[in-house]
């Protein structure tokens, strides 16, 4: 008989809400992809890539010219030098790189912190190589991180804390007191740190990105995770990358070489020339999302819904508690099947989720695809309040 590994995890409520919205024809602002394309001359250097002949296994730790350009960009974001070779990992995506370095640092009975509400993959992770996902819950509504709380969950079976920042679902960004409060807290203790950064470049109103490899202390500890197909737009190709000190990098490539080994080898030519030609068009980010925040906020203003502060990611909460009182998960459906709009409620990202009235937009549409959603939940909101009895 089969005795499952993972006997409470179903299907991502990624995966049924698209289903759902290809289903029933609605627009779909729940899952995290563009439906815009890519920069026409990214696709070329792909055809290029292939005619040249590299369609065969990359090297196992990536592409040395993509190795190189990443080393580049990040002395000119953070101005630090992180070596192509020994530092720096090319992966099959980011969750894959977070997955690597959760297999390489955890091992049974260890304890790993994460902070609900958190990125689904992490726990299921932890759990598969029998360690103990601790949740802390971030503090609401700015999500916050509670340090104190972290501190009294620390014990001496904790082997990783993995944080998040720019924060996906809950659109927050980590202050440099905050890491400083996270390096204090792991100084002189056997604490490995993962930060998830893969909205790095997603950051709005002037606020700055605080990466642990920016950081001093953490940095010789942390594994840094990142994602192309959030920089450029594509995220069905699945290329991400993980910076780290030599020591940790060489156990992530110990997990990687026998998970995924190499990654598209004609994709990792193409995005290593793309950063030639184009070296700073990731500066474009924030302000190519910020105008589609806004642009949301704008439409949705004074319809009911009502937009919590978004700091980073390309994502928006809404919140529905001017509109009913329900469950999220309840709620989002509705919001699918009687306005057509897919979103993504938040009590999934919990192990125990608090009573939050909230559903997570994806920005990364086309002006138009947002302004028929934005429309679309103003008739509902609009319907939902006619609806109401007269007091």
């Amino acid at each position: 008989m089969l005795h499952s590994k993972l006997p409470d995890i179903g299907t991502t409520i990624f995966t049924v809400m698209s289903r759902r919205a290809r289903e029933l024809g609605a627009i779909n602002l729940g899952q995290g992809f563009p439906d815009y394309a890519i920069d026409p001359r990214l696709a070329q250097l792909v055809t290029q890539a292939m005619s040249e002949g590299y369609n065969q296994y990359a090297l196992m730790e990536g592409v040395p010219g993509l190795r190189e350009q990443i080393s580049v960009k990040i002395s000119v974001t953070h101005g630090i030098a992180f070596h192509p070779d020994t530092e720096i990992t090319i992966t099959l995506g980011a969750t894959e790189a977070l997955f690597c370095a959760i297999q390489a640092i955890v091992g049974p009975g260890d304890e790993a912190i994460v902070f609900d509400p958190a990125y689904d993959s992490y726990d299921p992770a932890i759990r598969l190589v029998g360690g103990r996902c601790i949740h802390i819950p971030l503090q609401p509504p700015a999500f916050r991180y509670d340090w104190d709380r972290v501190a009294a969950a620390i014990t001496d079976r904790t082997r990783l804390i993995i944080i998040n920042t720019p924060h996906n679902p809950a659109c927050s960004v980590a202050t440099s007191d905050d890491l400083d409060r996270l390096a204090a807290l792991v100084r002189e203790r056997d604490i490995t740190v993962i930060s998830d950064e893969v909205y790095e470049h997603v950051t709005y109103d002037g606020i700055a990105h605080a990466s642990v490899l920016a950081h001093p202390e953490l940095r010789e500890r942390s594994f840094a995770v990142y994602s192309f197909g959030k920089a450029l737009h594509a995220t069905g190709w699945r290329v991400g990358y993980c910076v780290a000190p030599p020591l940790l990098t060489r156990e992530l490539r110990k997990v990687h070489q026998f998970n995924t080994f190499s990654i598209a080898h004609p994709l990792q030519q193409a995005i290593a020339q793309y950063l030639v030609e184009t070296p700073q068009s990731w500066q474009q980010l924030a302000q190519f999302f910020q105008a589609k925040r806004d642009r949301v906020r704008a439409a949705l203003a004074g319809s009911g819904w009502r937009a919590p502060a978004a700091h980073g990611t390309y994502f928006q909460l809404i919140d529905y508690s001017a509109l009913a009182e329900a469950d999220d998960v309840a709620f989002a459906d509705r919001v699918l099947t009687e306005a057509g709009v897919a979103t993504i409620p938040l009590s999934p990202f919990y192990r125990q989720a608090p009573r939050l009235s909230l559903l997570r937009l994806c920005l990364a549409k086309k002006d138009e695809t947002l302004d028929a959603a934005t429309m679309r939940l103003r008739d509902f909101a609009e319907r939902l309040q006619s609806d109401r009895p007269l007091i």
